[in-house]
């Protein structure tokens, strides 16, 4: 699975630009991608905060991932331009019947496929080498556009989870 992808990113926007990843609960087909990107695109045009338009990138990464930018030193991005965005996520997720917003299911690459894996099966699947800590992991907690770059797509043991989880050298063995 090619899993390159810092090519795709806007070079005109910051390092600290915001990053917003919404997980799909399945891949969209190629037909709800270009529908989805589709109704992003429009959503981005229009996206305002504090009565400025706001720079921004969107996108759908590996049929899965929707992948927000805005460059917040252009215009700041409060809390009503973030719900707007929230809306027009949920209604993505009520058009094409695909859960967008739980953080609870999370992405991994097992065997060349993204796989989703509810957070309270994961210590399961790591004890059961389903998991293991190299397997690369989509931390879709990253909230800069350098996150995104840097540390978006990292084995489990470089994550959040290697401490959620007291993974040591032992486990890696």
């Amino acid at each position: 699975m090619n899993l390159s992808y810092t090519h795709l990113l806007p070079e005109n926007f910051p390092a600290s630009s915001k990053v917003w990843i919404f997980q799909g609960g399945r891949q969209f087909t190629l037909s709800e991608v270009l529908q989805v990107e589709e109704r992003l695109n429009s959503f981005s045009g229009q996206w305002h905060s504090h009565g400025s338009s706001v720079k921004n990138f969107v996108t759908v990464f590996f049929g899965q991932f929707i992948i927000v930018l805005a460059d917040d030193a252009e215009t700041h991005v409060g809390g009503c331009s973030t719900d707007s965005l929230n809306r027009a996520v949920k209604e993505i997720e009520a058009e094409f019947n695909v859960s967008l917003l739980n953080r609870q299911h999370l992405a991994f690459v097992v065997k060349d496929k993204i796989e989703l894996l509810p957070l309270a099966q994961v210590s399961y699947a790591l004890g059961n080498n389903f998991l293991t800590p190299d397997t690369l992991y989509f931390n879709n907690t990253v909230q800069t556009k350098e996150d995104l770059e840097n540390n978006w797509i990292v084995p489990i043991k470089n994550s959040w989870l290697a401490k959620r989880f007291a993974l040591s050298s032992e486990v890696s063995q």
